[in-house]
């Protein structure tokens, strides 16, 4: 039988606020355990949550970005449930009336077409506390600290039809917050966790099959392996005779499996009802222009001005406008530089592999754009071949200094000296001499196959510094001469 996967998920952006959704904690990570829990965190009797406006702000922003509908009369509710780091016995989330309604978002897939998935809502609500089970034997600690953190839930229509799909999709949300300045989707530190909703049904067939939602997955690799896992396990489930259970499971990347937690809850589980600490949130036209107007450049436009404004082919535009880091980056480069395509070239490729390499973010990169635009400028000027200035990059980044520098330094000047040039090669030629008279006696075909052991002896003569476009010219002169 031949199946279809269906796909949603569910994603949480830690927003990135100086304090908590309805306190005055910080919301710094890495804080000692418990040190960051205010009496509205914990729980005590008597406090009153305060909304935090800026959570709102950032909310309505996200909202903007995905042409979504921003539900301007929103409410905040209690969703009832225990568990040991929730010390309220219930966490302040929206249901009914969420504060972003339905809008979309294009992602890019591999094959070059562009997919549109539909975003159902995105609410706010605050985090949890955290169980922390391996250090305390026998015994589980509970560090509030997270608890009351403002999160931002966004829930997708079960639109994504492969794990592929659903990686693209967390990534152009990923993206999407950090140019919108709301996250900083460090995903290792929980700023941003995706909940995935997996469902297979027989191709042909428009009723959805049982879902099983995996809680928490927190990096863009297990996301894929998770999803593919999950379908595994509901195809060969359903093709031996069983049936799949509504459940929440957990992803084991050591054991590249999904277990169970328990059986899935639905809405009236958690006995929602509005919150009566918390009025309904009334957002005014006012407010909602002043935010429109303050919108960064987002991705999709960036990509289009990167192809107009520069000639970039639409891959090199995709890539360099990927994260807002990347493409303020290219744009210094450029503006030093000026060429965009010699700038693209290095930030995509000697740049990349290096930060690859480092396991670097480009905004801890060892060599700024200042310096990489320097470089650039001294390949213009025939300072410096392609293939030196390798060498000055990676000079750059062990902090050697700039490019100007460790030219002089290293002696590493470009020969553009047509009479030194010619020396060279005549001295080359000279110990060579059998495989000129071989290239001469050979018709064109070959002649083109031989060229190149001249123009690499060249090089290894003048030590890599020879203008290779006058190494060319001055070389098939002499030999054909």
């Amino acid at each position: 039988m031949q199946w279809e996967v269906v796909i949603g998920l569910e994603i949480h952006t830690q927003l990135a606020t100086q304090s908590k959704i309805f306190s005055g904690s910080a919301t710094t990570f890495g804080a000692g355990p418990n040190t960051q829990a205010s009496l509205v965190d914990l729980g005590m009797p008597g406090v009153l949550p305060v909304l935090n406006q800026e959570a709102v702000r950032m909310a309505v922003m996200f909202g903007l970005a995905i042409d979504a509908e921003i539900g301007q009369h929103n409410v905040f509710a209690r969703k009832n449930y225990f568990y040991p780091d929730l010390p309220k016995g219930y966490q302040i989330s929206q249901m009914e009336l969420p504060i972003v309604g339905k809008g979309y978002l294009d992602i890019p897939l591999e094959d070059g077409t562009i997919k549109r998935v539909g975003v159902t809502r995105a609410h706010l609500e605050e985090d949890a506390g955290k169980s922390l089970h391996e250090e305390f034997n026998g015994a589980t600690g509970i560090d509030l600290n997270r608890a009351g953190t403002p999160l931002l839930e966004i829930v997708s229509e079960p639109d994504m039809r492969s794990a592929k799909e659903a990686v693209a999709y967390v990534k152009t949300i990923h993206a999407l917050v950090r140019y919108l300045g709301i996250c900083d989707g460090n995903m290792a530190e929980g700023s941003l966790r995706c909940d995935c909703n997996v469902s297979v049904r027989p191709k042909g067939q428009t009723e959805y099959g049982t879902r099983c939602e995996i809680k928490n997955v927190n990096s863009f690799r297990f996301i894929e392996k998770a999803i593919n896992t999950e379908v595994r396990r509901q195809i060969e489930l359903i093709e031996d005779g069983g049936k799949v259970i509504q459940q929440t499971r957990l992803y084991d990347p050591n054991k590249d499996e999904t277990r169970a937690m328990r059986s899935k809850e639905e809405a009236n589980d958690y006995r929602y009802f509005p919150d009566p600490d918390l009025l309904p949130v009334v957002i005014e036209d006012s407010f909602l222009n002043d935010i429109r107007a303050t919108l960064p450049e987002l991705p999709p436009q960036k990509r289009e001005r990167f192809q107009a404004q520069f000639g970039l082919s639409e891959y090199d535009a995709s890539v360099l406008a990927s994260s807002r880091e990347q493409a303020d980056y290219f744009e210094k480069v450029v503006s030093i530089a000026g060429d965009a395509k010699l700038a693209a070239n290095w930030v995509m490729v000697e740049l990349g592999s290096l930060l690859n390499k480092q396991a670097l973010e480009i905004d801890e990169a060892p060599v700024s754009a200042g310096q990489l635009g320097g470089m650039l400028l001294r390949i213009k000027d025939n300072t410096i071949s392609g293939k030196i200035a390798k060498t000055v990059f990676e000079a750059m980044a062990a902090g050697e200094g700039n490019a100007d520098e460790i030219i002089e330094t290293r002696g590493l000047k470009q020969v553009t000296d047509s009479g030194a040039i010619s020396a060279v090669l005549d001295e080359m030629l000279a110990a060579n001499a059998e495989q000129v008279e071989q290239y001469r006696a050979a018709d064109e075909a070959k002649r083109g196959k031989m060229f190149g052991f001249f123009v690499g002896q060249a090089m290894k003569a003048s030590k890599g510094k020879a203008n290779p476009q006058q190494v060319n010219e001055l070389l098939k002169s002499k030999l054909e001469g």
